[in-house]
This record gives structure tokens, sequence and C-alpha cells, in this order.
């Protein structure tokens, strides 16, 4: 299998760190060793870096802090600080913080220990504009009084605590409590000089999860994000007691998340982290870059400044292949910084539109207030601390892309929200560097397959398309907390068409949830009827069922609630260069199959699903959408939406068009109007505008079929973000929503459909596709090739480009190509008659797909390894070996 030098990037240096893990780890279960003059540190020094590391990140540094960039963060600090001493003053009964009420939530408790860490926080943090809370040995002890509070009255009970989620008593609260243990070091020791040790023993304790009060790598808990927290609140804790062994064998155990996923050969059974193809799954099957993702960034950069300077591992700044650039083991540090740097530029980096993050990788987090632009900054704060270990061309582009988040972001980053006061005075210094430009990480125009997760993104200066998959292997969505409460659809081909130049909030986040309903999100075929939430079902926010292994963390709660997968294992597709073809058949989830096989409690609710067979292809102006089969088995009303919009009430929003027959096509909108209806003839093309936006899509109907004559809506909706989140503010938004979709009445035959979205469409671009696509009158760009449930597929003109997806065993016949079994392939005919062709296995359970391009005979020019190539009565036949490819795309030119 040939790997490309990006993969291989990312692979060598997670596989030269695994190395070290092994010495680590026989380190820390062997007696302790003397060092000699001129070995290595001593334990002694490599603590006391350790700590001074650690609050130079989170209190700043003298340098950092004297930096006028600055000041707004330290305001903040101890802005923060002083209304959490005042809650302190105002606390009443059962409280350590006014409000904070404590004894039944671990939730109140994780918050009361992060309110003492904050207040803490301001009384280290160095500088000449610190305020009078720095060094205020009254204030440290009010904070060192509360940890005694609460150990004593609701944690160090181990018999009585551990109620609620177990991500507060195995990570929330020892990352507070460890942090506030490494600020308060000195006073500690004058003042209460056995806490620390008694709170370390307190949270080995609450490592359930783990093994002997430790990590256990075997855990389904101790992986991914989840597993770079525990291990760097454990590392502070060896610093601060000066156990060693505790340090190494966390750094070790830490070092395991740097590995690139092998689906097919796991570590310890663990699929969660980052894949080849960029992919990052935490939970075992949830798409989560933007969410588990970013905080396992953050984390893993906090560890490359922690460990600075230390022997844990060898430092250095990491070269450009990453295999190994520091002293001592020669794989450190440095090598840690080039894998960051890969899912940097592979991972987080294709998701982040003009400094919007992307929906389809944010999980239950969707639900929350706060935005797209949020949620990139702390991905730019990592990618700032990440260019400081950098060096030469690494260095410059990791620098170049947080000046083009800066630029492209249609909301100014606020760099007091970063973590460190350092972080604030290095991005000063990136924006005002002249010599460094503002540069993507990726092109312009590129197709990124995340096939490993089910998702696909596509770019385009103009736009950015992202589309949501799931399947056997990815979950349909999460729920989880009272968040996401109706999370249905959202992996079943749910889209999000990005414009350039436009402020994102205005058209998705929180707002898109919350106005839009769950059955008619953008791209989504839905069965007609009202599914109630969670908590409405069963009046927690959970199933509640220990007899039945349903518990608030028990794996039946993770499989059948919190996020279910698909029960079809087709979905994905082939990328050839920038352009892409993906395909999907809806499946219903593990849950609904478990029910129907017996294997669920009577009470609980399970869900069917409506049917098709789907595919879209990924072009330069247009994303062409097909769909076959569509319907439903028991006989259910089915609608499926091609696009769902929204915009303030006060845009004037119009949909305008023209019927197939040449005439005008009545129009809606238009500024405070509403209106729809279904079409009243076949419809050629519509457009949506929305002036106050500046923004407008088209949507061409290509086949003739049912979906020219849509049905198109235009209404004002007012709900309360609660809608989607229990802990959302109960504030009422009001949009307008633009629905346009085909309605199948109960009892209707499947159907198919077939259209092209046009990002920022003119009117004149869209009567450029004719009329007749058909009936073979135009001779529009596009073409529909094949429409079933076994095959579809389109050819572009302009861009001699053919597509197909298959879906079923057997051979199929698209354009010039056949194609063996399920697969999904690309064709693309060059000026100078070269024919490149991209093939995948969106099933990614076939060993070997093979086609065969009909015509003349070709020879190979190049290929992947594991393609081959040879002449066939009537064309020429690609074997491509997908055995154990995880969905990547195999390639071959021929002439």
């Amino acid at each position: 299998m040939q790997l490309s030098r990006r993969t291989l990037l990312t692979m060598l240096p997670a596989s030269a760190l695994l190395a070290v893990a092994a010495p680590l780890r026989a380190r820390a279960a062997g007696p302790p060793t003397a060092t000699s003059a001129g070995g290595a540190a001593e334990p002694g020094a490599d603590h006391a870096a350790l700590l001074a590391n650690t609050v130079a990140i989170f209190a700043g540094t003298a340098e950092s802090n004297a930096r006028p960039e600055v000041a707004a963060k330290l305001a903040a600090i101890t802005s923060t600080a002083r209304t959490r001493l005042a809650a302190l003053d105002g606390a009443g009964p059962g409280e350590l913080f006014k409000g904070v009420a404590l004894g039944t939530s671990d939730a109140n408790l994780n918050t009361s220990y992060q309110y003492l860490y904050e207040i803490a926080l301001a009384t280290r943090t160095p500088g000449p504009a610190a305020s009078d809370l720095r060094d205020d040995v009254s204030v440290q002890r009010r904070v060192i009084d509360g940890l005694v509070l609460l150990h004593d009255t609701y944690y160090g009970d181990q018999s009585k605590g551990y109620y609620g989620n177990w991500f507060n008593w195995e990570i929330g609260i020892s990352a507070s409590v460890s942090k506030t243990l490494v600020l308060l070091k000195d006073e500690l020791a004058v003042y209460k000089p056995d806490l620390t040790a008694t709170y370390v023993s307190s949270m080995d304790a609450y490592l359930r999860n783990g093994k002997d009060g430790d990590v256990d790598l075997d855990s389904r808990f101790h992986t991914g994000a989840n597993l770079a927290d525990i291990t760097t609140n454990r590392i502070l804790q060896g610093a601060v007691t000066g156990d060693d062994a505790r340090v190494v064998k966390a750094v070790a155990d830490q070092l395991t998340v740097y590995a690139t996923v092998d689906p097919y050969h796991p570590r310890h059974g663990v699929t969660d982290g980052f894949y080849a193809d960029g992919s990052f799954i935490q939970h075992d099957s949830v798409a989560y870059t933007g969410s588990y993702g970013k905080v396992l960034l953050t984390r893993a950069v906090q560890t490359i400044k922690i460990l600075e300077g230390t022997d844990y591992i060898s430092t250095g700044t990491g070269g450009g292949t990453g295999t190994g650039s520091g002293t001592g083991s020669g794989s450190g540090t440095g090598d840690l910084v080039a894998v960051v740097r890969g899912w940097v530029a592979d991972g987080f980096a294709p998701l982040i539109f003009e400094g919007w993050m992307m929906e389809i990788v944010k999980g239950r987090g969707v639900s929350r207030t706060a935005t797209g632009y949020t949620d990139v900054a702390v991905v730019v704060e990592a990618v700032v601390d990440l260019s400081g270990h950098s060096t030469g061309a690494d260095a410059t582009a990791l620098q170049a892309y947080v000046k083009f988040v800066r630029r492209t972001s249609k909301a100014a980053l606020d760099p007091a929200v970063f973590v460190s006061p350092v972080s604030v005075a290095r991005y000063a210094d990136i924006l005002a560097d002249t010599s460094v430009p503002a540069a993507d990480l990726g092109d312009a125009e590129s197709h990124t397959a995340f096939n490993a997760m089910d998702k696909t993104v596509h770019r385009r200066p103009g736009y950015a398309f992202a589309l949501a998959r799931s399947s056997d292997r990815i979950s349909k969505y999460e729920y989880m907390s009272g968040e996401n409460l109706m999370p249905w659809f959202q992996g079943d081909g749910a889209h999000y068409l990005y414009l350039a130049g436009q402020d994102q909030t205005r058209s998705f986040g929180i707002d898109y949830y919350t106005t839009v309903s769950p059955y008619r999100l953008a791209g989504v075929t839905a069965p007609v009827e009202t599914r109630r939430t969670i908590p409405e079902l069963y009046g927690t926010a959970w199933y509640d069922n220990p007899e039945r292994g349903f518990t608030s963390s028990s794996e039946s709660q993770n499989t059948y609630v919190y996020f279910p997968r698909g029960t079809n294992s087709l979905s994905g597709g082939a990328r050839l260069g920038a352009y892409g073809a993906v395909g999907l058949v809806l499946g219903d989830d593990v849950a609904y199959a478990a029910k129907q096989a017996g294997e669920l409690p009577d009470d609980f609710v399970v869900h069917r699903n409506a049917s098709a067979t789907k595919s879209w292809f990924m072009l330069d102006d247009e994303i062409v959408v097909l769909a076959a089969g569509v319907g439903d088995a028991a006989g259910r009303a089915v609608t499926t939406t091609l696009d769902s919009r929204i915009a303030a009430a006060s845009d004037a929003v119009t949909v305008t068009g023209r019927l197939r027959d040449g005439a005008k096509w009545p129009g809606v909108g238009g500024e405070g109007a509403g209106g729809g209806g279904t079409a009243p003839g076949p419809v050629a093309w519509l457009r949506y505008a929305d002036a106050g936006q500046g923004i407008a899509v088209g949507y061409v109907f290509l086949d003739g079929g049912a979906d020219s004559r849509p049905t198109v809506a235009l209404d004002t909706v007012t709900r309360s973000r609660r809608v989607v989140r229990t802990s959302n503010p109960d504030t009422p938004v009001t949009k307008r929503v633009f629905s346009l979709s085909v309605d199948q009445p109960a009892g209707a035959r499947p159907l198919s459909m077939a259209h092209a979205l046009v990002p920022n469409a003119t009117e004149r671009q869209l009567k450029a596709y004719g009329a007749g696509h058909g009936g073979g009158a135009g001779r529009g760009p596009l073409a529909v090739v094949a429409n079933t449930t076994p095959v579809q597929a389109v050819e572009h003109r302009g861009l001699s480009l053919l597509a197909a997806n298959t879906f079923t065993p057997g051979t199929h016949r698209a354009g010039r190509l056949s194609i063996d079994g399920a697969a999904s392939v690309l064709l693309r005919t060059s000026h100078d008659g070269t024919v490149s062709v991209a093939v995948c296995d969106p099933t990614m359970a076939r060993n070997t797909v093979s086609v065969t391009v009909r015509g003349r005979r070709l020879r190979a020019v190049s290929s992947d390894d594991g393609v081959r190539v040879r002449e066939v009565p009537g064309g020429t036949r690609i074997d491509v070996d997908t055995h154990q490819a995880h969905g990547r795309s195999l390639t071959a030119r021929l002439r």
C-alpha cells in the first residue's frame, strides 16, 4: 500500500514516540536510580521544570505579562477571581460558592473546584499589570481552606462520591485540583503540608475505570482526549509530589494517544484518535474533531510545553520528517510536534471555513450556544504555540495559517479567550510579523474524504460543502446529558453549504438547529412522524434500567442511546484530485435492529428509518445529488429535504425560478413576506437569494422526476434555544426558514430524484444548464447517466469527468465504465488524452474492486501500489486491492 508523504509524516513520528513508551514504563516500574555527572537530569530538576512550565502556561511569565497586548487577558483573570471571591463571601448553607449547591450535584462540585482554581490563578500571575491579588497569602489560604472543606465534606468519602457523570470524578475535578496544587505548592507546604498527598490519594481512588488507582489502557474510558486529560493531570500530580514514577508512566501512557489509529490492528482495542486520512474519533464511533479533537489538540500542545526542558522525552523542535530531532533517545517532543502538525494540517484545517468550525464534527456540541468561531479560537491558540516549537518552513506555514484564519474569519478573534497569556503575546508577534503572508494550510480547491469517520468536505474559493454520513462503523449522531435533544437524522446525509464572505452565525450554529425542523435538515430523507426526546420519553437524561444494563455510563447506554451506529455498511466515496463522489445507503440504527430481535426492554423506544440510496458528486460549480429507492417500507409519508437555510427575520429572502416550459416560477418571499407551495409544473431551476446577507444558492432539476415539482416553504419561525439543549438559556430565536423538499404521501411507491446545488448562483448561470436534462433536448454541462438503487452516475461534459457509485453485487455499467460490485469510481480525461481513475471501496469490506474502462486499449502511466492494469476484450481492466484500505482511494493514470 503506497502512502503519501503527508501520511508518512503523520505516522512515523507517532511510531517513534511509541518506541519511547516502553522504556519509560520500565523506568516507572523500576526502583529510583541516581544520575551521575553528565547523565540525565535529576528528577528534582525535572519536577521543578514541569512546575515552572505549568505555571507559565496558565499564569504567564513576567516577560509575557509585561506586553500591552496581554493586559486584557490579565484583566480577565483578575475579574474572574474577584467574581469568584464575591461568590465565596456570599455562600449559604450547603454551598462553597453562592448559588452552587453541593451534596447531590457532581457538576456543581466540579464547578466549585474550578472556581477555587480560578482564584488561585490570579494569585500567581506575574508582571507589572498583575492585580493586588498576586502573592496574596490570605487569598491563597482561603482557596486552601476551600479545598479542605470540599474534601472533608463532599469529596473525600469514597463511599459517597462518584454520582452523576464519571467524567467529573475522573477528569474534571482532578484537572482543577491538580492545577491548583501546582499553583499553591509553596503555600500548601507551609499551611497544610499533608493536603496535597491527601488529594492525590483521593484522585487515585476516583480513577474507578482505571486499574489500581492508575490509568488502564484497556479501559474504554481511558482513550483519546480523555486519556490525554487524565495523564496530564497525573503528570502534574507527580511533579508536585516528587513522584517521578507517576510522571514517567503518565508520559508513557499519553504517548499512546499520538499513534495513528490502525483500525485493523488497534492497540488495546482502542479506535479513538486520529486516522491516516485525518479523521478523528472519540467514544469508539463519534466523529468528533470539533469537540473532543479540540481538547486533545490543546492537551497535546500543553504537554509539549510542560515537558520542555525535561528529560522525560528528549526535547527539540522537530524537523520536517519528524524522525527524531532531540537528544537522548532520539525521539521526543520534536516528534510530538511533528505529529500534532499533521493533525492540524490534515484533521483540522479542512474543517475550518473562514474561521468557522463545521458542524459535522461537533457531536452534541452543535446544540451549545458557543459559535463555530469560538471553537476555532481554541485551535488557533494551539497553532500559535505549535509554531513556537517548530522551525523553518513548518513554523512559517503555521504562522501563515494563523494569519489566514484571522483575515478570513467574519468574527474578530479576541485573544483574551486564550488559556495562556504567553500565547496571547506570541499571537501578537505573529500578526505583527510582516515577513509572514496569510496562507491556508490546504488548497483553495480541495476534496477531503474523511471516510474513517463518514464525513466529507468539498471546498472551492466561493464555498465549502460538508456532508455528514453514518454506517455500522460510525454513529448517526451524538446525544448525551440533555444536549442535542433532537439529533435523529444528523448523520443521514445532512449537508451544510457555507458560502464565502458570510457570517456563518446567521446561517448555521445553534439557531439553525433551533429553528429548522429536525426532520427537515438540509439533505435528509425522513419519515413523516413525531419523535420524542430522551428526557420526554424517560423523564431523565438517559434510559435508566440497571437490571438490563442501562446506567448513565454503561456500554448499553452508549450503544443504543448516546451514539447509536447505523446498520448500513455502504458509506464512503472516491477522491480524484479536487473532485469527489460519495455514496450512502440509508439504514436503521442498531437500536431498531436490536428491538426487532427482542434484545431490548419493552419500554425502550426505537425508530425505523426511511429508505433511500444516495450519491453526491462534488465538482467545481455544483454538487450533484442523486437519490433512488426513496420511500418507506412501513408505508409512512416521507419528506426529502433538498435544502434548508435560515435568515434574519427582516431579511428580504426571495425564491425565483423557471419552469421547464420556459415560464417563470411565480416566486415567493420578499421583505417580511412568506409563502411557498408545490410548483405548478416541472421546474428547470430555482434560485434562493438573501439580500440581507448578499448570498444565493441555485437548484437545478436534472431528470424531470418527482423532484422537479418540489415544495417550497418560506416561514417565520420562533423557538427557544432550549428545545435542543436542556441547559441552554430560554432565549427565543426568530428566523426566516427556507425549505425545499420533495414530499411523498403515505403508501407512495419509491421514487428517484436528481438535482444540483449551485453555490453563489446567478440567474444567467442557472439558465445555462438548459431545460431538457431528462429528455436529452438540452446540452447543459451535466448529464445523469444512471439513477437506480444499483448504480448512480453523472457526467460533466465541461470537465470531461464521469463519476459513478455502485451499491450491489454484479456488474454495473455507467457510460464507458463497467464496475464489479459496490464501489465508488471517478474517471477524468485530460486534454492530452490521459485518463485518470480513482477507485474506492465504500463498504470497507471488499478485498478487490475491478473496473473496466471500455474503448481503446490504455496502458498504465503510473498507479498506486495495489493497482493492476491489463488489456481485456473491449477495453482496459483495472483491479484494485482494497483490502484494509479503510475507504482510501487508489488511483491510476492511463494513456
